[in-house]
């Protein structure tokens, strides 16, 4: 039995399997997501989803979903299932399904009477191709096959409808066709490793919805057209390979790539092995470029969310190189930064203050982590780079101040992970002294000393360590305050008293500006107002405008986004803290807090971590299915344990 399986019961209640998904990405950036009934809920689901740089730099659904029908004595039953206008739903194919588990590939197995067929749906890693594999496991009549494809040429942030524009040219290939919709589309193949025949019954279907896009307020319908079927007869103990690609296959190696690829995918066997096997799916390689999706589907590679997720999802899993990979695409963007040239590499949102301070944060991990001497060969120089850089104020919204801390103005713009905005306007706007920046620039500087004091420097560690020492008297001077937090920013005579997770840098980082009993009270208060089973929340339910449900219209979720939300991300940081203030005796509570994350893997995102949960129970996912800060950030955690047990 895999580690990730449901049966009958729960396949068929569609309360339940409607809000279980599978996502399988590759290098390219392509991904196949949908339901484990097969329903497409959101119109960023689809079979083949591939990434149209020379179009529009987004993502695009090409096959948005394959109808398999089983046909005996002449009676049809289709296995499909999807969602039309009016709460309609046809065919209902769900009815047959007996079981779904995740072995190395998605798996259902549907009964029709005495006929038993097993589906497999296989993305790959190398190219933008999906593959599904049926296997007639039981029949006692003669049994036909016929797959039909929905296609949907468009962007995943549109929608497709009825047109007269579209190119219905169907073209022969070996045991399959090949189509293109529109222009500047690829073409897709579809194709079989089996001869079958294919019949030309173009038609468009209508109205097909996703009720999560109307759930959040947008469009939800949408049209897709059907070129024909392919039909074939399969043999009890006979499988047939349908692929799905933007080139050609030979379809006699389908079978041999399935198997090939089943032995080398990573087995989702228990809670690790599904992490190691979601850390995977953010990697792009592009270009000659390796980079991190910061998460699926609707995320590219963003700068802070890259830095934050780089060491959990390299250095957790003893993947040195990795790191080294992504660092050398990241060390092109950061070297940009500091001589104020355009970032030529595709990683965004470089522009943000903390940028810097998350980049030395990784670097440090990789020091402590990985290998000290090669961390100073590789990066010592550019640690340099960065520290002048700040040092100096040379980005545009970072200044030292006289006071040893840095200050940023996020009044209109937002420049923080809390990052929401209406209007054009920040819902969270944090300016000045802001707690994390000046808990991640303590540590920088204190991990800068180290390394001139490590390469002979001692001069300028001197230096640095004095601003240091100004750095951690005025960090306690501006943040720490009676009640036993800290603010989380002040802005001249502003201070913002809101009880909000990012204090949780200041003590959970390897060198903290605070005293130990300034640690311990902060971290009583993180504890009881802010820990969750899924994370810690945003926004304390003690403050005021805390909105703990990311739910409805897009105003109403991105007015909750920051304000309650629970993020995993966060609670790895807050695991360290709490292990460095109580030591061993912390062991169980961390083991406790990770059971709600384990229990996470069977909803949303099936194997991964939701971006986000809401703040009061019952805790459900939302936003992206899969988030590479809070796999990370869990793995980082398992880590810590591993060291410390």
């Amino acid at each position: 039995m895999s580690f990730i399986c449901f049966d009958n019961v729960k396949m068929t209640n569609l309360a339940e399997s409607l809000g279980k998904e599978i996502l399988c990405t590759n290098d390219t950036g392509a991904y196949c997501s949908t339901t484990i009934v097969g329903c497409n809920t959101r119109k960023y689901h689809g079979l083949l989803v591939v990434p149209m740089p020379e179009m529009d730099n987004e993502l695009h659904v090409l096959l948005s979903s394959l109808d398999e029908t089983v046909i005996q004595h002449g009676a049809e039953f289709n296995l499909a299932l999807h969602k039309y206008q009016g709460d309609n739903w046809s065919p209902n194919g769900h009815k047959y399904i007996r079981s779904f588990e995740w072995k190395a590939f998605p798996t259902t197995v549907y009964r029709i009477g005495g006929v038993l067929l097993q589906k497999e749906i296989h993305f790959r890693r190398s190219e933008s191709r999906v593959i599904i594999r049926y296997t007639l496991l039981d029949a006692h009549s003669p049994t036909t096959l016929r797959l039909s494809p929905f296609l949907a040429f468009r962007s995943t942030r549109t929608f497709t409808h009825k047109n007269n524009k579209i190119n219905t040219t169907v073209t022969p290939v070996k045991n399959g066709v090949k189509m293109c919709l529109y222009d500047g589309y690829p073409e897709i193949f579809m194709q079989t490793n089996k001869k079958a025949e294919f019949v030309n019954a173009a038609d468009w279907y209508m109205g097909f919805d996703y009720p999560i896009e109307r759930q959040r307020g947008w469009e939800s319908n949408e049209d897709l057209y059907r070129p024909g079927y392919f039909e074939m007869q399969i043999k009890k103990g006979e499988s047939v390979c349908f692929s799905a690609g933007i080139s050609e296959i030979q379809t006699n190696t389908l079978k041999r790539i399935m198997d090939i690829d089943q032995t080398d995918t990573e087995p989702m066997d228990g809670f690790y092995n599904c992490l190691y096997h979601a850390a995977h799916q953010f990697r792009l390689s592009k270009g000659g470029e390796n980079y991190i999706i910061a998460g699926y589907p609707w995320f590219k590679c963003r700068a802070r969310d890259l830095f934050v997720a780089m060491p959990g999802l390299t250095l957790a899993l003893g993947e040195k190189d990795t790191f080294e990979l992504y660092m050398k695409t990241a060390q092109k963007a950061l070297i940009s930064i500091v001589e104020k040239k355009p970032v030529e590499v595709e990683i965004y949102e470089t522009e943000q203050p903390d940028t810097l301070l998350w980049a030395l944060w990784c670097i440090m991990q990789y020091y402590r982590r990985a290998d000290s001497k090669r961390a100073i060969q590789l990066y010592g120089e550019l640690v340099d780079k960065m520290m002048d850089f700040i040092l100096n104020s040379r980005h545009d919204n970072l200044f030292l101040h006289e006071n040893g801390l840095l200050y940023s103005n996020g009044r209109e713009k937002p420049i923080t992970w809390m990052n929401s905005m209406h209007d054009g306007h920040p819902i969270v706007p944090r300016s000045g002294y802001i707690v994390e920046f000046n808990a991640l620039w303590y540590n920088a500087l204190r991990f800068y000393a180290e390394l001139l004091n490590e390469t002979k420097r001692t001069d300028e560690a001197d230096k640095i360590t004095r601003l240091a020492e100004k750095v951690e008297r005025s960090f306690q001077y501006v943040f720490v305050n009676d009640n036993g937090y800290l603010y989380d920013y002040v802005d001249g005579q502003y201070v913002s008293w809101e009880v909000r997770p990012n204090m949780i840098f200041a003590f959970a980082l390897d060198y903290s500006p605070l005293t130990k009993e300034q640690r311990k009270r902060a971290l009583d208060i993180c504890t009881r107002e802010l820990v969750t089973p899924k994370g810690l929340r945003s926004l304390s339910p003690k403050s005021g405008g805390y909105r703990p449900y990311y739910a409805g219209v897009q105003w109403e979720r991105d007015s909750s986004y920051h304000n309650g939300t629970a993020w995993p991300w966060l609670t790895g940081l807050y695991l360290e803290a709490y292990l460095k203030i109580h030591k061993m005796s912390g062991l169980s509570f961390i083991e406790r807090q990770m059971v709600g994350f384990e229990e996470e893997l069977f909803y949303h995102g099936l194997g991964s971590i939701p971006e986000m949960f809401d703040g009061n129970p019952p805790f459900h996912g939302r936003g992206a299915v899969s988030f590479a800060m809070n796999v990370a950030a869990i793995l980082r955690a398992i880590r810590l344990l591993d060291r410390k047990q």
